[in-house]
């Protein structure tokens, strides 16, 4: 097993996010890789949490990566957050899969979301999280 595949994987899955016009008519172009300072308005994403586990086998070295995928909300309700989850999961599970420069995406598989209030702020939280495997 390799960590050596997550960078390329978090730059893909971006792209991939950005250039969906469903996820951009969500949120624009309001996709991060860390919440931005102070309490943004409106809508947006962050990328790049997660968790990555050895799926190697004797002959293919493999790494499935956890990545945890934020749709965070000020608007009242959970609704528009839900939406904007719902936009950011069917362009992750849409064919292709991401390309890669180093490694090959065998798959990418929705594992769990789970929707809260970002505490001291009201906000709304939606963590998403899909199980990606890919082999190096």
């Amino acid at each position: 097993m390799s960590y050596a595949t997550a960078a390329a994987l978090q730059a893909a899955v971006y792209a991939r996010l950005a250039s969906d016009p469903v996820v951009t008519q969500q949120v624009g172009g309001a996709i991060h890789d860390a919440v931005p300072a102070g309490t943004p308005p409106g809508t947006f994403v962050v990328v790049g949490q997660g968790e990555t586990v050895d799926r190697s086998c004797v002959t293919t070295p493999a790494a499935e990566h956890r990545l945890r995928i934020s749709v965070i909300s000020n608007a009242a309700g959970f609704q528009r957050a839900k939406e904007a989850a719902a936009a950011v999961s069917d362009a992750m599970l849409a064919d292709p899969v991401p390309v890669l420069p180093r490694g090959r995406v065998v798959g990418v598989w929705f594992a769990r979301a789970e929707a809260g209030r970002v505490r001291g702020t009201g906000a709304r939280r939606i963590e998403l999280t899909f199980r990606v495997l890919v082999e190096d």
